[in-house]
């Protein structure tokens, strides 16, 4: 008989993997506490902007026309229980207020209230980003008869259908061979397709997504101090990159220098990781993590410096900045921990009179940021601008025409805060243009 499947909450990570598991061929059932969301999924509207997601819903949704009707949502916790065959927990695991470690409040949630329920028989699988350690303790949470494993995710958002369906790897932490036996049954079509199957114990399994998070923020911000020293010896942070890039020992990838990562992953798992090495007492192996974190942050008060320069060196007071890009990246309304934000942020504080535009980030900018000025177009954006900064890399940002945006703009100033745009093609157009680590002219 076909495994059943439960997601347990149906946040980004919750909504695609339920989608994507009805869309292997499971029955599946999402379960979240909160009924405006539940409200939505049924609908087969997703309540963030995740390429690919909502058309995946729809297809499987039971009563949309059309659909294989393998997907349901409920917040009935009893009902999940005895549906799955399966259960796979996806709530998020925030950053603690005031501290580095992560709040496993809604883990520790999820498990309390699926526990009672939970049939002999079932393999629960935690699929959120823990502190190493965590599996071990939750596994004594779950009645007998009734085993866990760990699976962690490696979404990219804007890639996240792609990679759910098609992991460039699956990592599953087990204690037995029935557990394995059913997450190979779970993942089959993905490793029928060639996704490699990894088998090991939970505190690997559980290092894993931290590690692999600390390996890419250390990357970025390597570049970006890269950038630093371009900036001081007159280098170009971009053909550095591109050079380095060549080495198959470095790759090209995450060496773009700029204004930082942020987000709701790397940024608080970078720190949760160093939080969790020092319960453990192997604090001094992550010490390097905090100059990682430090390098990131400081990428934006640089962003801000460079703009006051831009506006006359003095006082942001009375200067219109324009800012392109709310989210964190692009293909994604996620605007947690989001460089652009900030830097537009500290500028609005400082006394600018700061306008931003954004594809998809816009009402959850509003929502954080509700004193910043918006706009709906990036024309409108630029309009009396004395500096534009480009803060997310956007396709639509590069395919602007410098021309156009320039008749608009109080005056030709760009700031290109990704190292994405081609200082030729605006500098072309008589504008003065600026990247981070590259040379002025």
């Amino acid at each position: 008989m076909a495994l059943k499947i439960t997601v347990i909450g149906t946040g980004y990570l919750g909504a695609t993997h339920a989608a994507a598991m009805a869309e292997l061929g499971f029955e599946v059932l999402g379960l979240d506490v909160v009924p405006e969301k539940i409200e939505m999924l049924q609908r087969g509207e997703v309540p963030m902007y995740e390429p690919g997601l909502a058309e995946l819903l729809r297809k499987h949704v039971a009563g949309i026309e059309g659909s294989s009707g393998r997907l349901r949502f409920t917040m009935d916790w009893a009902e999940a229980g005895g549906f799955g065959d399966v259960h796979f927990v996806c709530v998020n695991t925030p950053q603690k207020h005031g501290e580095y470690a992560c709040d496993m409040s809604y883990v520790d949630s999820a498990f309390a209230s699926l526990a009672p329920h939970v049939t002999s028989g079932a393999l629960v699988v935690g699929k959120s980003t823990v502190p190493v350690g965590s599996a071990d303790r939750l596994a004594r949470l779950l009645p007998e008869g009734v085993e866990l494993a760990w699976n962690p995710e490696f979404l990219r958002e804007g890639f996240a259908v792609k990679d759910t369906l098609h992991p460039d790897r699956i990592v599953i932490g087990v204690r037995s061979e029935r557990a394995e036996k059913l997450l190979r049954e779970v993942y089959a079509t993905p490793v029928a397709e060639g996704s490699p199957f990894v088998v090991t114990d939970f505190p690997t399994a559980e290092l894993v997504k931290t590690s692999a998070n600390s390996f890419l923020a250390t990357k970025i911000s390597f570049i970006n101090a890269m950038a630093e020293v371009c900036e001081a010896a007159d280098g170009d942070v971009v053909k550095l990159a591109e050079a380095l890039g060549y080495d198959d020992r470095i790759g090209a990838k995450f060496l773009r220098a700029g204004i930082g990562f942020g987000g709701g992953c790397l940024p608080k798992d970078i720190r949760a990781f160093m939080a969790r090495a020092g319960e453990l007492g192997a604090d001094q192996a992550l010490t390097f993590l905090r100059e990682v974190d430090s390098i990131n942050m400081r990428r934006r008060g640089h962003m801000v410096e460079l703009a006051r320069e831009a506006v006359g060196g003095g006082s942001f007071l009375g200067k219109r900045v324009a800012v392109l890009g709310a989210a964190f990246k692009p293909d994604s309304d996620d605007v947690r921990d989001s460089p652009a934000l900030n830097v537009a942020g500290q500028i609005h504080l400082q006394g600018g009179q700061v306008t931003v535009y954004d594809p998809k980030g816009m009402d959850n900018a509003r929502r954080l940021f509700p004193t910043l000025g918006y706009a709906e177009t990036a024309l409108d954006a630029v309009r009396g601008a004395d500096v534009v900064l480009h803060l997310t890399e956007w396709r639509e940002f590069r395919e602007l025409d410098p021309e156009v945006l320039g008749e608009a703009a109080g005056r030709r100033v760009l700031l290109d805060g990704r190292n994405a745009l081609d200082p030729e093609r605006w500098r072309a157009a008589g504008w003065t243009f600026r990247a981070m680590g590259r040379p002025t002219a």
